[in-house]
């Protein structure tokens, strides 16, 4: 089984198809699930909140007494953006975008650990972004998560490798999915100015398929060409 979080669009839904054709068990958690039409036998869908972090423990917990097969992996890919110089953003937004990007993926990692320590194999993955390398305007509450949740890998690596567990970060550059519905801007519409949901599937199924003492610690996955353009224009 491998488990999903941000299963409803997206790179999330991309992952879990990618993984349904692959022959996985594939549970997927997200907000609001019914929008990704999914309709599998080895899909099993849970509707949780990530952002209330308060829920989530328990929510959790229930989850793990669900399962009743190994867990190949726990791919922590929800996450969201809100833009802006720092003096425009809400306190509203920046603790929806820590608490999403960062702390929900913390708990939900504490909760599967100790299987996956016992199990003595298994991997989780990290949905990071180039924004955990490299700060940038109007960016800077978005880049403190994905910078926070590179540590938070890196760490975690050191922690678990002698438990057997593989420890990846995957950092996407700029990807034509809905994540910029809600923002003001999106990447040109040249094939080579973002890169698509697939190739971060591609990437995630090789680090699941590769020999069992090899880590691939990062992934970085940039368009050729990186162009932005602001809605409208």
């Amino acid at each position: 089984m491998v488990i999903v979080t941000g299963a409803s669009s997206g790179i999330g839904l991309c992952l879990v198809k990618a993984l349904l054709e692959a022959g996985y068990v594939v549970l997927g958690i997200a907000k609001n699930l019914e929008k990704a039409g999914l309709d599998h036998p080895n899909f099993i869908g849970r509707s949780i909140n990530l952002a209330d972090l308060d829920a989530l423990p328990d929510a959790m917990s229930a989850l793990i007494e669900e399962i009743d097969m190994p867990v190949n992996a726990l791919i922590n890919n929800a996450g969201i953006g809100r833009m802006g110089f720092l003096e425009q953003l809400s306190v509203k937004d920046i603790r929806l975008v820590m608490d999403t990007n960062l702390t929900s993926q913390v708990i939900v990692t504490k909760a599967f650990l100790p299987q996956l320590k016992k199990q003595g194999e298994g991997d989780i993955l990290f949905m990071g972004s180039e924004a955990a390398l490299r700060g940038a305007r109007q960016g800077s509450i978005y880049c403190a998560s994905k910078f926070a949740i590179r540590g938070f890998s890196q760490a975690l690596r050191e922690e678990s490798g002698k438990s057997g567990l593989r420890v990846t970060l995957i950092n996407p550059g700029a990807v034509r999915t809905p994540f910029f519905d809600r923002l003001q801007f999106e990447p040109e519409q040249s094939p080579e100015n973002a890169i698509e949901p697939e190739d971060i599937a591609q990437a995630v199924m090789m680090v699941l398929a590769s020999r069992a003492g090899t880590v691939f610690d990062e992934i970085t996955l940039s368009p050729r060409s990186q162009v932005w353009k602001k809605k409208g224009t």
